[in-house]
Order: C-alpha cells, then sequence, then structure tokens
C-alpha cells in the first residue's frame, strides 16, 4: 500500500508523513525531497533555472516512479502536486494507493506559515499576516478543488497530531 498524504504547504504532510510511516512500519518519502535527489538541485533552483513546466512534468514523471516502483510507503506530496497534469489520475488509477487531504483553515495555516515564510520561496516575499492570509486565501481556492478529490480528508484544526495520526489510521484499518 502507498499512503499519500496531500495539502497546502504547512498542512503537516512531512511531518505527519514521517509518524505515520514509523506507526505502520513503513518508509517515508517526500515528492519535491526525490525530486530534488534525482535533478541534484533544490525546487527553486528547479524553478529558477529550468521554470515550472519544466519542474511540473519532471514531477509527474518522478511521482509515476515512486507510484510505479515502491510499496510500503507513505508519500508526502508537494502543494501543487494534485493540482497538474494527470497526477490525481495517476493516483486514483492505482488500487494500491490511498490518499488523504490535511485540510486546514485559512488562519490555521497561515499562523504556521508566517513565523516560516523565509523557508518557502512561495511566500517569502510576503510581509505581514494580512497579506500571507490574503495570498493563501486566493491560492488555496485555486487547489482546494484537487484536494478535495482525495479519497478520505481529515480536518486537522484544533487537533493534536497524535488525534490528526488517528483518524488517519482508522481509514486504513
Amino acid at each position: 500500500m502507498i499512503v499519500v498524504l496531500m495539502g497546502y504547504m504547512g498542512s503537516g504532510k512531512s511531518t505527519i508523513g514521517r509518524e505515520l510511516a514509523t506507526l505502520l512500519g513503513y518508509n517515508f518519502l517526500d515528492l519535491d525531497d526525490f525530486i530534488s535527489d534525482k535533478e541534484n538541485a533544490t525546487i527553486s533552483d528547479i524553478f529558477k533555472e529550468k521554470g515550472e513546466i519544466y519542474f511540473r512534468k519532471k514531477e509527474t514523471e518522478y511521482l509515476l516512479e515512486v507510484i510505479n516502483g515502491f510499496d510500503n510507503i507513505v508519500l508526502a506530496l508537494g502543494g501543487g502536486t494534485p493540482c497538474y497534469g494527470n497526477n490525481l489520475s495517476v493516483l486514483s488509477d492505482n488500487s494500491n494507493v490511498v490518499s488523504f487531504y490535511l485540510k486546514l483553515s485559512i488562519p490555521v495555516l497561515s499562523k504556521r506559515l508566517f513565523v516560516e515564510r523565509q523557508r518557502r520561496p512561495l511566500i517569502s516575499h510576503l510581509n505581514s499576516e494580512e497579506e500571507l492570509l490574503e495570498f493563501i486565501g486566493k491560492h488555496l481556492f485555486e487547489r482546494v478543488q484537487y484536494y478535495n478529490k482525495a479519497e478520505h480528508t481529515i480536518t486537522a484544526d484544533n487537533k493534536s497530531k497524535q488525534d490528526v495520526l488517528e483518524d488517519i489510521l482508522m481509514h486504513l484499518i
């Protein structure tokens, strides 16, 4: 089985994914890290040097490689992965994949992301929480239709990490 976590940046895909993998006795794989390793460059550098179209093509190529080449993993997707190409079909057409949308409200995402915005190129230029709230609102509006196609939605506002993990495990057992 491949457990796929999707959601907006800051939703906890990597944090939850690592712990979930440990609980399941699976390996954890972050798709952005996988791409960076394969391309020998950071995601930011790939975008800068080769452009978004190149990145999105590679993202789909590497997603297919992971889905077809691994088993018993927890896979954290990049925030935009489900929104491009045929990536959702790659996931939904594979009976070995179980997908989860880690859903958080805009205010919670904003609070989480504001303190770490310097590490996130997409939002590093935003200087106030108000700007960030507006940015996330618009961006999430564009992406939520894709996230909602996950098999399961885990609403994570006001939940501990343990509660989110238990919610996911309930769907897997």
